[in-house]
């Protein structure tokens, strides 16, 4: 193995434990550090911003230049335990780290058992004198943001702005992210198609990409928002499973608050729960790149600190292998318990970034690792962790596709972990991810690890239900035309939908599934929008059948597999429109997430919407929140709304130029 694979033990494993007060993040050593002699001292505060006072999530507190760190929760508070202090004349640096912002430090004296220190965190702002987009691009997408430090990207194409800074030369600033394009959904007549077809998703990275960009004082672009990923990152209040099924359908039909003479639908699935010491045992390997690229904070060190979350986790019936790639890939660590912590959290601390990227040959060892020691009716698996940037070796998509599928054939399924800023290839690994029957999440803090790797490990790591697709159909007495807000790019054939052949998403232990319809109801004033196709001359249009002139308002067919199953099942439910039932909470929130996502995309369907609308709806159906979730999206959706509006003015005054 390359010695670019290996820096000296950092000699304090730190552990950022599950079990701490709810609102903090706390710091806590190993029992081999707390051991020694000493002084432990807390440090507490709040980290904010100086520009608005308002309290930062998710922000690192760093402990000097170690390891030692904590992490602001929803109301910027954190809590970190100094390991040792020898005599209270002891001085130590406290550091303040969050993306959109410059970093902070102050020196303190350790003079009691507990003190006090709160950060004010100046954000990051560029005035840019010029922006030229020269990917190509509509003159709509040619967007400078007043105060962000890149332009929003047009489409899904790689983009390259220029800054120019008051006494300062231009600069050149790259950007490769990637993002697939979204051809938003239609509406469509039930005449035309009366049944939709798709497959279920559960990945959830685009919300905590939209995130990072938020906090950066950057709106994301449009192609990184998909609304039902956005919607699915927060869980649901939906009934469990109850009989031999794995899943549970539940639905509502409300109000759809951009277009109130319109219908929203709720299709609701959740997974069946399984408790931590219930889970099958897990075979893991754990993918890690430690390429070039891999070197800044937000890359392999953050990545390190998330996996020490899952290792923390791990039961002495577990095994973990950790195979590692950059010019070459190679076993740092071969199957290991999952009590032997000690041993696993060293071969993590002593990763270095450094080299290029052989991804493909990383993930066929990774297979071949998890093969080897493949364990029968167990949670196989292989857990990669990247920007995504692969760029030598056996890299192309559809090689590293045709292996990820031969290997789930094989019952080894494929979680994908993001992490980073400007190079990320989102959709690849969107793509590996739904290859591999696994899902894909993007960590832009330890806040989002602990939720991806603690609080729903069992929802990452365990599949219930494989395979899992939806068909709609339509009641055309009721419904003069519909659309599928958000899955474009899970939308299937509807013969696909009984094809046993064709793949499709995949559902974890407690994992809750929410897709929501846009319904336009006969006799609707905007019903001229809707495209028709011209009536056909040979083949008439088909019967209404009994059922359109009852309540229902669709039937919904669901159908599945067992995890290692080869043939699915189908439950069906049907959905009636009671208008004179009260919108619940739930389907309140999900709405205002959907409508957040239209006014980012800036929607076609996007009718009366706003994010002054989604601000007050959100906070209004922030319901019991225990872990900070909706709270957050109003935090965000204030920032969104603080940008558009410098967006409007600095779009005003470019034209006044």
């Amino acid at each position: 193995m390359s010695s670019g694979f290996v820096r000296a033990l950092v000699p304090v494993s730190v552990l950022l434990l599950a079990g701490t007060p709810r609102g903090f993040r706390e710091s806590h050593v190993s029992s081999a550090a707390a051991s020694r002699p000493g002084r432990a001292v807390v440090v507490r505060g709040t980290v904010s911003d100086a520009a608005s006072n308002q309290p930062v999530a998710s922000a690192s507190v760093i402990l000097g230049n170690s390891s030692v760190r904590a992490v602001s929760d929803s109301q910027g508070r954190y809590r970190l335990i100094v390991p040792e202090s020898p005599s209270r004349d002891t001085s130590i640096v406290l550091r303040a780290l969050r993306i959109g912002y410059s970093a902070a430090s102050r020196t303190i004296a350790l003079t009691a058992d507990s003190v006090t220190v709160d950060f004010a965190l100046q954000p990051v702002h560029l005035q840019l004198h010029q922006v030229v987009v020269t990917a190509a691009a509509s003159s709509a997408d040619r967007r400078a943001v007043l105060g962000s430090a890149i332009a929003r990207s047009p489409a899904a194409a790689p983009y390259k702005a220029r800054e120019s800074r008051e006494g300062s030369r231009a600069d050149v600033v790259h950007n490769t992210e990637a993002y697939d394009p979204i051809a938003e959904n239609p509406f469509v007549a039930p005449s035309e198609a009366p049944r939709s077809t798709f497959s279920i998703d559960v990945d959830h990275a685009s919300y905590s990409n939209v995130r990072r960009f938020l906090n950066g004082s950057t709106l994301p672009p449009r192609d990184a928002v998909r609304i039902e990923e956005l919607i699915n990152y927060f869980p649901y209040e939906l009934r469990a499973p109850s009989g031999d099924d794995p899943v549970a359908i539940t639905t509502e039909v409300g109000t759809a608050p951009w277009s109130p003479t319109h219908r929203l639908v709720r299709i609701g699935l959740r997974g069946r729960p399984i408790e931590t010491q219930s889970l099958p045992p897990n075979n893991l390997v754990f993918l890690i790149d430690v390429s070039g690229s891999m070197q800044s904070e937000d890359k392999l060190p953050l990545l390190k600190s998330a996996f020490r979350l899952l290792v923390n986790e791990l039961r002495p019936q577990d095994r973990v292998a950790l195979v590692v790639y950059a010019g070459a890939a190679g076993l740092v660590l071969p199957p290991t318990p999952g009590s032997d912590k000690e041993r696993i959290l060293q071969a993590i601390d002593a990763l270095e970034a450094g080299g290029s990227t052989a991804g493909g040959a990383g993930i066929r060892l990774a297979y071949d690792v998890a093969k080897q020691h493949f364990v029968e009716g167990g949670n196989n698996r292989v857990i990669l962790a990247t920007d995504g940037d692969f760029n030598v070796g056996a890299s192309s998509d559809a090689e590293m596709v045709q292996l990820i599928e031969e290997r789930r054939e094989q019952g080894t399924f494929l979680t994908v972990l993001g992490f980073g800023t400007g190079n990320v290839k989102d959709s690849k690994m969107e793509k590996l991810a739904d290859k591999g029957n696994g899902n894909y999440a993007y960590v832009d803090n330890l806040s989002e690890a602990r939720k991806v790797l603690v609080t729903e490990m069992g929802g990452t790591l365990v599949t219930v239900a494989k395979d899992v697709k939806l068909q709609v159909e339509f009641n055309p007495a009721r419904v003069a035309a519909y659309r599928l807000i958000g899955y474009e790019n899970r939308l299937l054939r509807d013969e696909d939908f009984k094809d046993d052949r064709k793949d499709a998403g995949d559902l974890g232990a407690g994992h809750t599934v929410t897709a929501l319809y846009e319904i336009i109801p006969p006799g609707a004033a905007d019903l001229s929008s809707v495209r028709r196709s011209d009536p056909l001359r040979y083949t008439g249009r088909a019967t209404p059948g009994a059922t359109s002139a009852s309540d229902e308002l669709l039937f919904v067919k669901l159908r599945y597999k067992q995890p290692q199953g080869r043939t699915s099942r189908e439950l069906t439910h049907v959905v009636r429109d009671g208008r004179d039932v009260r919108t619940s909470h739930e389907l309140a929130f999900a709405a205002a997430v959907a409508e957040f996502g239209m006014v980012l995309r800036d929607s076609p369907h996007k009718g009366a919407a706003s994010m002054d609308s989604v601000i007050a709806r959100a906070a209004e159906a922030g319901g019991e929140d225990v872990f900070g979730y909706r709270a957050e999206f109003v935090r965000l959706a204030t920032r969104a709304r603080d940008l558009l509006a410098q967006e409007r003015v600095a779009t005003r005054d470019q034209k006044r130029r």
